[in-house]
Formats: C-alpha cells, structure tokens, sequence
C-alpha cells in the first residue's frame, strides 16, 4: 500500500470512529433546582472576578504611567500629554457596490 493511500484510509478511520463515538454520548440532563443556583453562583462569581482584573489592570496601566513619567521627567524629557479617547462612532452599512463598468469590446478582425 502507498503511502498516500494508507494515509488517507487512517484519516478515514479516524473520522469514522470519532463520528460512532460522538454519536453515543447521551445529552446532558436538564438543570434542577441546585443546578440553577450553582450556575448563577458560578455567574456572580465570574463577574466578580471580571470587575477585579478590571480594576486592576486600569491599577497597573496608572502605576505604568506614572513611572514612565517620572523616568521621562529624571531624563530632562518633556512628558507628553495624555491623548483623549474618543468612543469610536458606529459603523455604517456597506453600501452597496455599484458594478464596474465594461469596456468596450473591440470589433473581431475578419478574416480573409
């Protein structure tokens, strides 16, 4: 068998057995009472934890600039001025494309 082919009968394989064990995993049972308020914990505990990392990003990105900017004062550098942050505006519809134009077709030369 070539190497080519036994290739592609492995990969075929693979699909196949993966497709028939797939296949056989029962669905997941609904959620009871418990369920439901492990999951709004595990919820509020994610949003929590969301807010925190927030808080402590915009923590760290605040210590960075400071230190950039007293670095830059040490050096004798002026320290630039903090550009504002605009929202971007929302983005317009694609309209749509008007068709290219075709060029002219040339006349077929006859021939004699």
């Amino acid at each position: 068998m070539t190497k080519p082919m036994r290739t592609t009968v492995l990969a075929l394989a693979f699909a196949l057995g993966a497709s028939i064990a797939w296949a056989k995993l029962p669905p997941a049972p609904p959620l009871d009472e418990k369920g439901k308020s492990a999951a709004e914990e595990k919820k509020a505990k994610d949003a929590a934890a969301s807010e925190k990392a927030k808080a402590d990003f915009a923590a760290a990105t605040d210590k960075m600039v400071k230190n950039r900017d007293a670095n830059l004062k040490k050096a004798g550098k002026p320290v630039p001025k903090p550009t504002p942050v605009v929202a971007a505006a929302p983005a317009k519809a694609a309209a749509p494309a008007a068709a290219p134009a075709k060029a002219p077709e040339k006349p077929a030369a006859k021939k004699t």
